[in-house]
Formats: C-alpha cells, sequence, structure tokens
C-alpha cells in the first residue's frame, strides 16, 4: 500500500518532488520543490540521486504523484504522495511562487 501525507504533515527539510508538467510548474510551484514532469520522469529519475529520507511527491491534486511514488518504491526509493496535491498545498495558505520568486497560482 502506497504511504501518504497530507500537506500539513510534510516535513518542512524532506525532498518535496513536483512532477507536474512545466505550464504548471512555470504558473506555481512550492518553493523548495524540485521538478522532473511526469512525462519524462522515467528518463530523468537519476536527478533526485540518493535521498537520505522518503521523497515526497506531489502534483496538481494526487493522481500523477501517486503513479510516481509508486514507481519509486517498486525501484528501490522510498516514496510518500502528497494528497490534494498544489491545490490542497494553496488551501492550506503555503506560499506558491514562481521561478522568478513572485507570487504564483496552482493551474
Amino acid at each position: 500500500m502506497l504511504a501518504t501525507t497530507d500537506v500539513i504533515s510534510l516535513p518542512e527539510d524532506g525532498l518535496l518532488l513536483d512532477v507536474r508538467e512545466d505550464d504548471e510548474w512555470t504558473a506555481g510551484h512550492a518553493p523548495t520543490a524540485r521538478h522532473i514532469p511526469m512525462s519524462v520522469f522515467v528518463a530523468r529519475k537519476e536527478e533526485i540521486g540518493t535521498p537520505e529520507g522518503p521523497v515526497y511527491v506531489i502534483c496538481r491534486a494526487g493522481s500523477r504523484s501517486a503513479q510516481v511514488a509508486t514507481y519509486l518504491n517498486q525501484n528501490g526509493v522510498e516514496a510518500v504522495n502528497v494528497t490534494g496535491g498544489m491545490q490542497a498545498w494553496a488551501a492550506a495558505g503555503k506560499p506558491v511562487v514562481t521561478d522568478s520568486g513572485d507570487a504564483g497560482t496552482v493551474i
């Protein structure tokens, strides 16, 4: 069974991996997130390196991140799906920024 967490319970120092597509990321993302779109994840998965703890995977609502988290777990990387995704992140009042650091939006 896939481990899950909500945005309120995310550890502040955890590795947050955003798997939304480029246009979604550009509109707004969590300030500390790393970005590897799901559509190219298998080809770029080495970019996450060897995490010291679980990888917290997030998308817009939680479906794509669940798929990537399952893939990571099946390939020896501990991963946790962030339920509610960036929609829940924004609803919880957490910061959403653009690459320039300006306020962003979740699309």
